[in-house]
């Protein structure tokens, strides 16, 4: 118990208040010790609060007791009106109260955090939230501490420290001279301290909150504020005519919000700022907190739109990257063939298509006419499904991207834009996505709410999942995942963050997406991503880099359904997911070649034999590599072919590689002749799985070269 005893302007000193409460304390069971130093010495404060209990878990700035407590008693007064104060009247005051509980709470502040627990109670006043005649110094620090506390309790938050604040009116030595004895005795601190004790209590959640409390009646209070208005347009300057014309608005609390953050306080300045940019005649309202959709758009000329034709170019770096983004690792032995280019078996994952598809989306949807999008507001959900399986080809290629507006939505809190896309390789269609992106605050334009256009999610069977496997995300996760295309700062830039409500960036969503959809081609098609059709996924709530991802899953057929939790929390980051799986089929035993006449592929090796010998010599400087080519006929392996351009003058010749090969290649006869000839794209080949490849991947595009070059029929 701290008071220094002073009377109620901050005159003298004397041991007997501290010590008449210590009394009280002690004479109802309670445990005590009475300190008599100023609370500008904070760190003496708590000291001695250390030295008589081990600890303190609850420390009060003003008044009031509650268990291993710091009780502060160092109220004081110099009321004038306000062209009376002194520079030491206003000094005095803020020294008093407010330095004097960030000092206290800043000695107590380590001790709470290293036990993970505390409980912080700052006494603010009507003065401060209201005014007073003749309080100006008082009320301006009594606000203050009401400031200092909001952000202590965001800063205390994750160490389980909460501050909370009250303004009391009850009788006390302060008051003693104002309040008759009637009115002390109908005030009397008791009807105070239970709120206290309660918002002390280590079950109370209740942080950076405000509370009145007096007489036995306790009440919250919190910030209002009018919807408002826009006083200026576009490239004009801001007139004092247009906020008095805008007045009655501006101060109109009908339909008023009730922010409770600096984010949601700032999120709708971001609103104004596009509906200014945009030049809508979109009137505030309490959910266009972001995105908005104009009353009078036609969503007719918005459904059928061609967004963008995207066109993206790959090595073998972006799938790696990709790999890396959603969580791969070479610590498990089964990542490699996904990390690394050499590796017999290098291909990428199937989910990588949603890549070269969401390009053509951000690029083109911030100007559909009537729409205006927030990209710190918005949600993804997405159905990949592959029309071929979506492997990594091994030549540096192009992927074209369609991007076409399938439905706009209205969901009355958001509007939901469903954006179909289709990626080709040359003319093939390779994959095909829906985008389901929900803008949050677009809605309430009056459109439908559902189409048959959609692709529906599949809830999970009612029984235990048939697997499930966890993922820990790294700090670094979405930094790391955002090298793969999705630039949005949203998943990075903290203040950006801050504006779609969020305490810290968000992992993508599509990153979670990966992470599940890899488990489960481990888990149920052996990380063989020919097996991969397609998957379907909604987005449900954020997940925060640093968190576990656990994937739940379920077979039912050749449909896996899942869902993904965040571990720490248990909510559902992902809902009513699933993968259509292809069967696996036996693989072929290894035999011998089949001999078989006629194959049209020995023409071409021939050819191929032909100018080798004129020019092998040349090629082996450029090339340096050694390729084994199986030739298949109904399934089997009907002719191997060498071509050696490694060693010597170079060579080409039927059999296997008669020193190792660096890559070996696998396809039909009429495979084979399709590619030489152009019908089938060498890329278009690989990803159908009509032509495999194991060892160096990338050599061959060396090989690509001699074959356009010196193999033409």
């Amino acid at each position: 118990v701290n008071d220094l005893g002073g009377d109620f302007k901050g005159f003298g000193k004397s041991s007997s208040a501290a010590d008449k409460v210590v009394e009280e304390i002690r004479a109802k069971g309670g445990k005590a010790v009475p300190n008599y130093d100023s609370v500008e010495d904070g760190e003496k404060l708590v000291k001695t609060a250390l030295e008589a209990f081990g600890r303190i878990a609850v420390h009060l700035c003003f008044n009031l007791f509650y268990s291993v407590l710091l009780m502060i008693h160092f109220r004081i007064l110099r009321d004038r009106s306000f062209v009376r104060i002194s520079d030491e009247d206003w000094d005095i005051i803020h020294r008093i109260h407010l330095r004097g509980s960030f000092l206290v709470t800043r000695a107590a502040w380590t001790h709470m955090k290293n036990q993970k627990f505390g409980r912080i109670i700052m006494t603010s006043s009507a003065s401060g939230i209201y005014g007073n005649f003749g309080q100006a110094n008082y009320s301006a620090a009594k606000l203050g501490l009401l400031g200092l506390a909001n952000t202590i309790a965001i800063e205390g938050g994750k160490y389980n420290i909460h501050c909370n604040t009250i303004a009391p009116t009850a009788g006390s030595r302060m008051t003693q001279t104002i309040m008759s004895p009637d009115l002390i005795d109908a005030f009397k601190p008791e009807y105070v301290s239970p709120l206290v004790v309660w918002l002390c209590h280590e079950s109370c959640a209740e942080n950076g909150s405000l509370f009145e409390v007096g007489a036995g009646w306790i009440g919250k209070l919190r910030w209002e504020r009018s919807l408002g208005a826009i006083v200026r347009k576009k490239n004009q300057p801001m007139t004092a005519e247009a906020v008095r014309d805008k007045w009655e608005t501006v101060c109109d609390f009908d339909n008023a919000s009730k922010p409770q953050t600096i984010q949601e306080s700032i999120a709708l300045l971001n609103d104004v700022l596009n509906q200014i940019e945009s030049q809508g005649s979109i009137s505030m309202n309490s959910t266009s907190s972001g995105s908005s959709v104009s009353s009078s758009v036609d969503t007719t000329s918005i459904v059928g739109r061609e967004l963008s034709t995207n066109v993206y170019t790959y090595t073998h770096l972006e799938p790696i990257l990709y790999a890396l983004g959603v969580g791969m690792s070479t610590k498990d032995p089964d990542h490699l063939k996904f990390l690394f280019e050499g590796s017999e078996e290098f291909c990428c994952l199937p989910t990588f298509g949603v890549i070269p598809a969401q390009t053509s989306i951000f690029h083109e949807v911030p100007s559909v006419p009537g729409l205006n999008i927030d990209f710190t507001r918005v949600w993804k959900s997405s159905i990949p499904r592959f029309v071929l399986c979506m492997c990594s080809s091994f030549l540096t290629g192009q992927l074209t991207s369609v991007a076409t507006v399938a439905d706009i939505l209205d969901k009355g809190s958001g509007a939901v834009l469903l954006v179909d896309v289709n990626t080709y390789c040359g003319k093939d269609l390779v994959c095909y996505n829906q985008f389901s992106l929900f803008f949050v605050g677009a809605g309430g334009f009056g459109g439908k709410r559902s189409s048959e256009k959609a692709k529906a999610t599949a809830n999970p069977p009612k029984r235990s999942p048939d697997a499930v496997m966890s993922d820990v995300t790294t700090a670094d996760q979405a930094a790391l995942y955002r090298m793969s295309g999705d630039w949005n700062p949203l998943h990075i830039d903290p203040s950006f963050a801050s504006l779609g409500g969020f305490k810290k960036p968000i992992l993508h969503g599509l990153c979670t997406f990966g992470f599940a959809a890899r488990n489960v081609l481990k888990q149920f098609a052996n990380n063989d991503v020919n097996r991969f059709k397609a998957i379907k996924v909604r987005f449900a709530k954020p997940v925060f880099p640093g968190q576990t991802l656990q994937t739940e899953m379920w077979k039912e057929g050749n449909r896996i359904h899942f869902q993904t939790k965040v571990q720490e929390t248990g909510e559902v980051a992902i809902a009513g997911g699933y993968v259509d799986i292809v069967p696996g089929l036996d693989k072929p035993s290894v035999l011998e070649p089949v001999k078989t006449a006629g194959l049209q592929s020995d023409l071409v090796f021939e050819e191929i034999g032909r100018r080798v010998k004129e020019i092998g010599g040349e090629l082996v400087k450029k090339v340096n590599a050694v390729f084994q080519w199986d030739i298949t006929k109904d399934g089997k392996t009907a002719m191997q072919w060498t071509i050696d351009l490694k060693n010597g003058s170079g060579a080409v010749y039927q059999g296997p590689a008669r020193k190792p090969a660096d890559t070996t290649f696998t396809l039909s006869d009429e495979d084979f002749m399709d590619v030489v000839q152009q019908k089938t794209n060498p890329q278009k080949a690989f990803f159908s799985g009509k032509l495999k490849v194991k060892g160096n991947i990338m050599l061959s595009q060396k090989l690509e070269t001699i074959l356009k070059d010196y193999a033409k029929l």
